[in-house]
């Protein structure tokens, strides 16, 4: 079968950064590509415990039809889409290939490509590819489009403009209103001893305590996005037209969209510093104490720690720690930036290597069968 002939279906569901990783590799292809939206149960979890092969765990009426004919490739991205992904290719009678970005629960054998990043703790095998950043897609062409639509709104704001992109709850990292209140003010210190404006935006899981939290401390002149405004999300504009960027450090995926500009990028970290974790009482919520006692007890490759990536970052100079000391130095160095929208860095350069390499591992799962 030729390459025209082949079909890919990518399996979306609610996290925008899976779904943006997926996309990207998809994209890369350049095959007949179908996106199928996944809507997960509640307890979904408990259908990992069984097979591995199954819908039990899916919302079938709010989900996109799964029926042949059956794709060459299916591309997943999270647990929730595991139990699918493996689903499919039984039907097709194990002629499916299985693309897995992220860190699987499943077997690692039981995929045939695993794309993974340095915050998951999986071993060196034929079937892994290890990269240095999160998978995207963001084409100059597309940035210079959503930049022109988005400027108009900015042109009275003074530069230079600080874009703070704001993710959420991940793991042990739980967003508090004292932390929204905390990157508020920094962000807002920053833009202020530079003479310039915030630019910022919220994401679906930001709780929206912590957005008001944070929002508050926006005094100066600013453009403030919150998650289902009925506005456009100006996300994709501001990584054409920021001079720099603020972003928390659990979101990997817009890490490393920002980072892929080569513009000034600063991490606001998430954690909980220095204090103890049983002594707070977010860190008895079920996300963060169940994913302590998945780093606690669970096997090794089970494990993920975020900050491989955050200070894999940091000390090969592609970003900095959002801190009040350094608010005085890196605001007198925005204040002489001059930005050439869709401009690129040597760390960009890496991204699109990495995902053309992940794509040539995808073509050979159906060029060599």
């Amino acid at each position: 079968m030729g390459e025209d002939q082949l079909t890919v279906w990518c399996l979306l569901g609610r996290k925008a950064g899976d779904n943006t990783q997926v996309r990207a590799l998809a994209a890369e292809l350049d095959l007949d590509s179908v996106e199928k939206f996944i809507t997960a149960r509640s307890w979904e979890l408990l259908s990992h415990f069984g097979t591995g092969a199954t819908l039990a765990g899916i919302d079938r009426r709010q989900s996109s039809d799964l029926q042949a004919p059956w794709p060459d490739i299916v591309i997943s991205a999270g647990r929730r889409n595991e139990p699918v992904a493996q689903w499919i290719r039984q039907q097709s009678g194990g002629l499916t290939r299985l693309v897995h970005i992220g860190r699987p629960w499943a077997p690692l054998s039981s995929w045939d490509l695993i794309v993974t990043t340095p915050q998951y703790f999986l071993p060196q095998l034929d079937n892994i590819l290890h990269n240095s950043l999160p998978l995207h897609r963001v084409s100059r062409q597309g940035l210079n489009s959503a930049g022109n639509e988005l400027r108009p709104q900015l042109v009275n704001l003074p530069r230079p403009w600080v874009a703070v992109f704001v993710g959420g709850n991940s793991g042990r990292f739980v967003m508090t209103g004292d932390k929204g209140r905390r990157l508020g003010s920094l962000a807002a210190d920053l833009a202020t001893a530079a003479g310039g404006s915030v630019l910022l935006t919220d994401s679906a899981r930001t709780p929206h305590a912590v957005g008001d939290a944070l929002q508050a401390q926006l005094t100066g002149p600013n453009l403030c996005y919150r998650w289902g405004s009925k506005d456009d999300n100006p996300y994709r504009g501001l990584l054409a037209l920021a001079d720099a960027f603020v972003v928390t450090g659990e979101s990997m995926s817009m890490l490393g969209e920002a980072v892929d500009t080569g513009r000034p990028l600063y991490i606001f970290d998430v954690g909980d510093g220095a204090a103890h974790w049983w002594t707070l009482p977010h860190s008895y919520r079920y996300k963060p104490l169940s994913h302590r006692l998945a780093m606690r007890f669970g096997p090794a490759r089970m494990r993920r720690d975020i900050g491989n990536i955050q200070n894999a970052l940091v000390h090969g100079g592609g970003a900095r720690w959002l801190a009040p000391a350094m608010i005085d130095s890196a605001a007198a160095a925005l204040k002489a930036v001059t930005v050439a929208p869709s401009s690129f860095g040597e760390s960009g350069a890496v991204a699109r290597n990495e995902l053309k390499r992940a794509a040539q591992a995808v073509r050979r799962l159906v060029t060599v069968r």
